[in-house]
């Protein structure tokens, strides 16, 4: 090889050697999943009366969220302190009541479990906190009623007819055009069953019996941005019964009471989705519209 032929292999090698490498281009930024957007009609929109959270540590106030409902669970009472649910006429259809009582499979390893037997021959009945009437619109939202957490034991007379008129009152105000946001409970020891006198317990003590029932319902027209459209003068109506066969002594619209008294008995904070002073203007108040 020529030395200028040498020369110009060499100059080659040394060009291809000191080449500038291109810059890599930039990494495409990793795909993020936005924050889901708060579910519509969640029926914790109004507030979570207890702070309840998912965690295991909190045994005694335990939230278990369906698409349904939503519901703190008590485990040294055997039962929920509170559900809240949403109901509007698009909960409601031609699906019959499944009575499908059925142990809640959302219960922790450890928590007591109920099972239907559990009420057997107690003198009470099975009753719904979120009822059954208020979810026929699928199968699976009747179905979803049936999980012992959201049944309490109740004095049949309570059940059957005081209890369940109010539930049907709430359920023409959602036919004619309105939506609720509902809480329900018991408090306290102690309630009088078909059997007669004070029972405090079933299922060997894990089951509380509740000496009275409680119901809080924020009544709105359907439309959007619910909180959005609560004032001063958004009706609620408050209600605590007795837990016994002479719950029908009196019409269930006789029962009604403030918010506020039901917090003093219960300890439980509604409406803290709200701001404070609209809670206070709404939870002093008794409800005195039309029940009929």
């Amino acid at each position: 090889m020529s030395r200028i032929a040498y020369l110009v292999v060499a100059f080659a090698i040394l060009s291809a050697g000191c080449k500038k490498e291109e810059p890599e281009p930039p990494a495409a930024p990793a795909a993020t999943t936005p924050p889901p957007a708060p579910a519509p009609n969640d029926p914790l929109t109004m507030g979570n009366p207890s702070g309840a959270i998912a965690s295991v540590v909190l045994a005694n106030n335990y939230l278990i969220e369906r698409p349904q409902f939503s519901l703190a669970y008590d485990n040294s009472r055997g039962t929920a302190s509170w559900v809240a649910w949403h109901l509007s006429s698009e909960w409601l259809g031609p699906v019959p009541r499944c009575d499908c009582f059925s142990p809640d499979p959302l219960l922790p390893n450890g928590y007591f479990v109920a099972f239907t037997w559990n009420y057997t021959n107690t003198g009470f009945n099975r009753g719904h906190l979120c009822p059954s009437g208020d979810r026929t619109a699928t199968d699976a939202d009747n179905v979803a009623t049936f999980f012992m957490t959201n049944i309490c034991p109740q004095a049949p007379v309570l059940n059957q007819q005081t209890w369940a008129y109010l539930e049907s009152f709430s359920r023409d105000l959602a036919y004619a055009g309105y939506e609720l946001y509902i809480y329900a409970g018991g408090y306290g020891s102690g309630g009088s069953g078909s059997l007669g006198g004070i029972t405090y317990t079933i299922a060997n003590g894990s089951i509380t019996v509740p000496e009275r029932y409680w119901k809080v319902m924020l009544i709105l027209p359907v439309g959007e941005d619910d909180l959005q459209r609560i004032t001063s003068d958004t009706r609620i109506i408050a209600l605590d019964m007795p837990n016994t066969q002479q719950a029908n002594a009196q019409p269930w619209y006789d029962y009604r009471t403030s918010v506020d008294e039901i917090e003093a008995v219960t300890g439980l904070d509604f409406f803290n989705g709200l701001p404070v002073a609209l809670q206070a203007s709404l939870e002093a108040g008794v409800d005195a519209g039309v029940v009929h």
